[in-house]
């Protein structure tokens, strides 16, 4: 689409006025030089064209209300109404042409086209103000009610003109637009003039061969209502309006071939005339379906039947194929980075997507803290790619630990690792669960430095208490956190053990209750906090 705008642009919008000019100068040549509007009367020829051009746009129009009616498209609804008024009533006038299907034309069949391009005049102006905008909802609830109408009043038209009942009955006028036709014609030159110039703003501003094909056509169907007004019956200004009409459809379907060429959609093949509500929906389906497929994972049969659900809606095979690809895409992402955020955290986001702003809650929680006790000595004395090895043999059996209990794993510190509990605040035995962590670590880090002479232990520490859980960092770079001074005091307690051992802190054994096995280790000074901390060795929850 930017190509396509970068082509106006290098065209200029004077070559595009000079183009579209052509034809009203053709006109002003063949009035001001009588002698040069030569008379070609040829009846089948006339029937024909007309007959086709209208008959394939009408199919077209109606193809185009459908698309308009499914994303619930105000704007593309009026435009699908203008080309069908249009091309409706100028099959109406195929009916005039004398000697085909009639003995001769009348009043009705001879006035259709200028009331059909006026009717149309009036549904393409619309689809540029508000009612084809802001106010949708009153084009969708009678997108109905304007689709029959427009329908019942060609059929009447037709059924009146061929009974010859009046007011469409009575000998013809000397030329096709006369009186009120005239006034008529200037009406509709001027809406057709201004749903032109908005439709071609647009085009600036998104690009899109239809959106193009619309503005152009919009102008070539205003000439040829004026030439309507002015021209001569079955002289070259008199066939001239039936080719500008002819060349106006011909407009819409070059365009809308062209880009269901490109997107393999007819649907996608007017996105550019799309309101930005339709938009929206149409990325929110998209999105909705590519995490359908994405959800399915590797199950077979659930992934096809979401993919036929989806064609079902409309999809065409392209964008069926096209959704799979990116939800594998997606799933592979996911894959490669759902490792680096805690899995809680990650599906809650997903569901939730304002929790990833930064800031945070105050929350009761309870914070485990362990690392290994000796780690610094076996670091020297070993390669850095076996203490790579022993770390990730130690976290392949403590992640698991956490997770199972409910914790979430929040940071890793070269040997230590941080568990926060109930940062959602769904967990109120959150204390019991994180000194049930400490303790499984503990033993699950005893039982591998059995089978590895050599390796140190775990030791842990756990507080609980009132922490900010949230997220910290900037725009670019963020990380959830549980900070507070419960926290601190976990780590500190944490220093305070031995190898094997794990200290609570005192509100964490009250909240234990008289299950707990421990030993108290009474007031204990910590690092970094003035007065000391009650602090227990736990042995066993009971």
């Amino acid at each position: 689409m930017s190509g396509d705008r970068q082509r106006a642009s290098s065209a200029g919008p004077w070559a595009w006025i000079a183009l579209l000019s052509l034809p009203l100068a053709g006109l002003a040549l063949l009035l001001a030089r009588p002698e040069l509007d030569l008379q070609w009367e040829h009846h089948p020829s006339h029937f024909w064209l007309v007959l086709v051009t209208a008959g394939g746009n009408v199919v077209l129009a109606y193809l185009t209300n459908i698309v308009a009616s499914r994303h619930r498209d105000a704007r593309l609804v009026l435009i699908s109404l203008a080309f069908l008024s249009s091309a409706g009533f100028l099959g109406l006038h195929a009916l005039a042409t004398p000697g085909v299907l009639l003995a001769s034309s009348n009043a009705g069949f001879v006035i259709a086209t200028p009331v059909g391009l006026f009717i149309a005049a009036l549904f393409a102006a619309a689809s540029v103000t508000a009612v084809g905008g802001p106010r949708a909802f009153i084009v969708l609830r009678a997108r109905p009610y304007l689709l029959a109408a427009l329908a019942g009043l060609m059929i009447a038209w037709g059924a009146v003109s061929i009974a010859g009942w009046p007011p469409l009955n009575g000998p013809l006028p000397p030329a096709e637009a006369v009186g009120p036709l005239v006034l008529l014609a200037g009406a509709g030159v001027v809406l057709y003039a201004f749903a032109a110039y908005r439709s071609f703003r647009y085009y600036v501003a998104r690009g899109g061969i239809v959106v193009l094909a619309i503005a152009v056509s919009l102008v070539l169907l205003g000439e040829a209502m004026l030439a309507i007004a002015l021209s001569r019956n079955w002289q070259l200004s008199w066939w001239e309006w039936h080719v500008l009409m002819l060349l106006a459809f011909l407009s819409i379907a070059y365009g809308a071939r062209e880009e269901y060429r490109r997107s393999g959609s007819l649907s996608a093949a007017f996105g550019g005339l799309y309101l930005e509500a339709t938009l929206a929906r149409i990325d929110r389906w998209h999105a909705r379906a590519i995490a359908a497929v994405a959800a399915a994972g590797d199950q077979g049969e659930r992934t096809d039947r979401i993919l036929s659900d989806l064609r079902r809606e409309g999809a065409t095979s392209d964008e069926v194929a096209l959704l799979a690809r990116a939800a594998g895409e997606v799933k592979r992402l996911d894959s490669l980075f759902r490792p680096y955020l805690p899995e809680h955290v990650a599906t809650r986001i997903n569901r939730e997507p304002g929790l990833a702003r930064l800031g945070g809650v105050e929350r009761d929680v309870s914070v485990v803290f362990a690392d290994l006790a000796g780690f610094t000595t076996f670091s020297e004395t070993r390669a850095p790619s076996e203490v790579i090895t022993m770390l990730n043999r130690y976290w392949a059996e403590v992640v698991p630990i956490i997770t199972a209990n409910g914790g979430i794993v929040e940071q890793f510190a070269g040997d230590g690792v941080m568990a926060s509990f109930n940062a959602a605040g769904d967990m109120p035995d959150h204390a019991r669960l994180a000194a049930r962590t400490a303790l499984d670590i503990v033993a699950a880090g005893h039982r591998l430095a059995e089978t590895t002479p050599g390796w140190p232990r775990f030791r842990a520490g756990v507080n609980t208490g009132q922490a900010v859980v949230g997220n910290v960092g900037s725009a670019e770079r963020r990380s959830f956190a549980v900070i507070g001074d419960t926290t601190n005091t976990a780590a500190r307690l944490m220093s305070v053990g031995e190898p094997g051992q794990v200290v609570v802190a005192k509100a964490t054994w009250d909240a234990l209750g008289a299950g707990a096995e421990g030993v108290s280790l009474g007031p204990t000074r910590v690092k970094g906090r003035r007065q000391p901390v009650d602090a227990w060795i736990l042995r066993g929850l009971g």
